[in-house]
């Protein structure tokens, strides 16, 4: 099997896809730390949220809890890992890194970094019960 294309930043090009699969897929072909923080993030969503929607849009793994709908991502960049809340700014605390959407925010997981869950769990369950952003 051909390996996916690593884009900018070392995210992987995966076709678009929903279920668990695609998203697998995405964090195999991430290089490096970057794979296994999302190996990470992906186990600490399902245990967080049972039953978890999963899909890659746009390059991107997505979260959600209704169909089409979706409460996180995660995108690879050349320093980091950049976690995306749609509804984080009604999260409580509030995600440390503003967006230009007003209602999203971002976490970012930066190498040799070690990945507090107690935080990003709180943040994975609040926002798994917000409503999720269409797209």
């Amino acid at each position: 099997m051909k390996k996916p294309v690593l884009l900018s930043g070392g995210n992987p090009q995966i076709a678009k896809g929903f279920g668990d699969a695609p998203v697998q897929a995405w964090i195999a072909a991430a290089p490096g730390w970057k794979g296994a923080v999302a190996r990470q993030l992906d186990a600490l969503v399902e245990r967080t949220v049972p039953g978890v929607s999963k899909a890659v849009k746009w390059n991107t793994p997505l979260y959600g809890v209704e169909e089409g709908t979706w409460f996180m991502a995660f995108h690879a960049f050349d320093r980091y890992l950049k976690v995306t809340f749609f509804r984080g700014a009604s999260l409580d605390p509030v995600p440390p890194v503003a967006s230009k959407q007003k209602d999203v925010r971002y976490f970012h997981i930066h190498e040799d970094e070690a990945i507090d869950d107690t935080p990003l769990a709180d943040w994975v369950r609040q926002a798994s019960i917000l409503p999720g952003e269409r797209m």
